[in-house]
């Protein structure tokens, strides 16, 4: 199985906590590495992408349903509809609410603007807000959590360099500490902590470049 990935993304670590949990192995690629078998298996050029025997795919999302249903054990979804349900919900809100709302601070590190950050960090402490909302259906650790954990670090590492604090509902944080002690989220954000440093170093170093 390859995984095409690159070590900064959050869709990427979000799938390496996915495959974690399933006690899954797999080869990691740089697109770089081998671009046709990422065009292949990713056409329109989305990370991460998977290579599983003759079967290419891209999406975290889709990777994660792939492979819930064609390595059923561990389940990464509950029994219920109902269940099932709100775990696709939980995951749909992160890749479309709160994700592209902690993005947005993405340009600030290179290019810091106090107006268009305090904007955005407002706009994170209302995702956080409607996720303790969410939270309110109580689910087991599953394919709809995997994301959430790379994207709090991002707001953690994002506020301290923007100087704003988000506003995290008790609810939370009370679910984060209970996300991260998970051991495939533990094991997944040891290794992806030094990447997104270095991402963020890199971007830095951008305020003082010339032009």
């Amino acid at each position: 199985m390859i995984l095409y990935a690159v070590p900064h993304s959050l869709y990427c670590a979000k799938t390496r906590i996915l495959l974690r949990a399933k006690g899954l192995e797999w080869q990691e690629c740089s697109p770089a590495q081998d671009p046709a078998g990422f065009a292949a298996a990713s056409p329109f050029g989305n990370l991460p992408a998977l290579r599983h025997r003759d079967f290419g795919l891209s999406d975290s999302e889709a990777i994660a349903e792939y492979l819930d249903e064609v390595f059923p054990v561990p389940p990464m979804l509950p029994q219920t509809p109902e269940a099932r349900a709100r775990a696709r919900e939980r995951g749909r809100f992160h890749d479309t609410r709160l994700e592209p709302a902690v993005r947005a601070l993405f340009p600030r590190v290179a290019k810091p603007d106090d107006a268009a950050a305090g904007t955005a960090m407002a706009a994170v402490s209302n995702r956080l807000a409607q996720l303790a909302a969410l939270l309110a259906h109580p689910l087991p650790f599953g394919l709809g959590d995997c994301g959430f954990a790379p994207t709090f670090l991002w707001i953690d590492s994002l506020a301290q360099d923007c100087g704003l604090l988000p506003c995290w509902p008790d609810a939370v944080l009370r679910w984060r500490g209970v996300l991260e002690a998970e051991p495939a989220v533990a094991q997944e954000l040891a290794a992806y902590r030094p990447h997104a440093a270095a991402w963020m170093a890199e971007k830095r170093a951008l305020r003082a470049a010339p032009g």
